[in-house]
């Protein structure tokens, strides 16, 4: 039977309305894991000899930062690792056991790679500690932590979309991740000796078995439970409330695509999560600023993404926000140039509340405030065009319940939307290159916070090459808002 699942995949795949966007992505998605593939595994040959070296014992060392190793794989797994689908439909009336669909869905997701790429780490470094008179309790430690990722695989298929359990225990590991860095208090001294224990013991080793089995467990069940047509439609009825943004109404037209724009962020899962994701982001200044191993120029790269993170994350994917309706907007008498505006407007009073709510920089002094101030003066004046100009060949529709996936989708893709990301990211790193090095980084913001002022000078000329674009693009966008594969 699985023999039947895997085929009908195939056909689904060589099938699809999209067969040839699949299947350069699949051609990028191969050559990144043999990327990713050389990385674990030359961390896993030569990091036993690297930590040794360094005077650290290896083992140890490991032991002490897995537990960040296992929530950082969690956390990818919750954004991008994709969830068991299968079309249920045409399978429920024939003779095939809900045991059967449910197992085949979930072993989809156990020959992921997100759990074969620990494999070319783990295997390695075991093979290093067993060549240096680690003896057979390596293996047992091995398949001790093989085991802790295919327990992350099933916990991540139960947490998903259940933001009520991930973000607080994401905040949870970013608080204990401070406080260590800070020197407030190590949760490694704790963890630590578990994880030393799956190597330590005989018997240690069978708890992350244990767990694996009990989560697919759970998951299995959970699936069971939920596999049928109707789930989902009956939901409980609660008391109607209307939001009307009155207040908006003195803008005429753009008010009301502002109101529709935050009534769709307020009562969308996708929407919402985007929106947590772009707070996120203000955080992201901690991995470059005041850091003596990153280059200076890249102060400028932390600054736009502190300040830009909505425009990035809600930005890019603009109109397929709207794509449920948009049909129906297309045919009424709309401007796009209103459309736009709405859009641009916006994302710009997001950059300025993430500026403002960034002011905690200032405790790292006033030229790091000035960086992210600086970027976002460039999202303003450039970015937020761009963000605009690269939607029109987005044309991903967007599942709005859908809470996963914050950061894109695999039809976001293609070429014209990868070069846009040169003058997003690069081009301010390369104006604040150049000032820095003509006189000082103060003349390299000069060149930024310029390019910016431009952009933002020329807006009405840029809107209409944008607005031109949207309309020669009207119709292919209709018609790939309809593909539902």
């Amino acid at each position: 039977m699985f023999k039947h699942f895997i085929t009908l995949e195939w056909k689904a795949f060589f099938r699809s309305a999209s067969f040839a966007s699949n299947l350069v992505l699949k051609i990028i998605m191969a050559l990144a894991a043999l990327y990713f593939i050389a990385i674990f595994s030359a961390l896993g040959f030569f990091g036993f000899k690297i930590l040794e070296e360094q005077g650290l014992e290896p083992l140890a060392t490991v032991n002490k930062y897995l537990i960040y190793y296992l929530v950082g794989d969690l956390v990818i797994r919750y954004f991008f690792q994709k969830m068991p689908v299968t079309n249920i439909k045409p399978l429920l009336s024939l003779p095939i056991t809900r045991k059967v669909i449910v197992h085949f869905s979930l072993g989809k997701t156990a020959i992921s790679f997100f759990n074969v790429m620990h494999a070319f780490f783990f295997v390695p470094f075991t093979i290093a500690l067993f060549t240096h008179g680690y003896g057979y309790h390596a293996v047992l430690w091995s398949l001790a932590m093989m085991a802790m990722i295919f327990a992350n695989n099933f916990i991540n298929v139960l947490i998903n979309n259940k933001n009520i359990v991930f973000y607080p225990l994401l905040a949870l590991v970013v608080i204990f991740a401070s406080t260590q860095y800070y020197h407030v208090f190590d949760i490694t001294n704790y963890t630590q000796p578990f994880f030393q224990a799956m190597y330590a013991t005989n018997y240690m080793f069978l708890i992350p078995i244990v767990l694996v089995a009990v989560t697919y467990y759970f998951s299995f069940d959970y699936f069971k439970k939920n596999l049928s047509l109707d789930t989902g439609l009956a939901k409980k009825s609660e008391e109607a409330k209307t939001e009307n943004f009155t207040w908006l109404n003195q803008f005429g037209t753009l008010g009301t695509f502002l109101k529709n724009d935050i009534k769709l962020i307020k009562r969308n899962k996708r929407s919402r999560t985007t929106v947590i994701m772009s707070f996120l982001f203000l955080f992201y200044g901690f991995l470059f600023f005041n850091n003596p191993h990153q280059p200076a120029v890249m102060g400028i790269f932390a600054g736009i993404f502190v300040s830009g993170g909505f425009l990035f994350t809600f930005g890019q994917f603009v109109p397929s926000w709207d794509s449920a309706y948009y049909q129906l907007m297309m045919s009424q008498n709309i401007q796009y140039r209103q459309y736009l505006s709405s859009k641009w407007w916006l994302v710009v009073i997001a950059t300025i509340i993430s500026t403002i709510l960034a002011s905690f920089y200032l405790y790292f002094g006033i030229h790091t405030y000035m960086l992210i101030v600086v970027g976002a003066i460039y999202n303003i004046g450039v970015n937020s065009h761009l963000v605009l100009f690269g939607g029109a060949f987005v044309k991903t529709p967007i599942d709005l319940a859908m809470a996963n996936r914050a950061f894109g989708d695999k039809q976001a893709f293609n070429v014209k939307t990868m070069l846009l990301v040169l003058p997003k990211l690069l081009l301010p790193v390369l104006l604040f290159g150049l000032g820095s090095s003509i006189m000082n980084q103060n003349l390299g913001l000069v060149f930024v916070a310029l390019a910016g002022v431009l952009g933002f000078a020329f807006r009405n000329m840029v809107f209409s090459k944008i607005e031109k674009i949207y309309k020669s693009e009207k119709y292919a966008t209709i018609a790939a808002y309809k593909q539902k594969n």
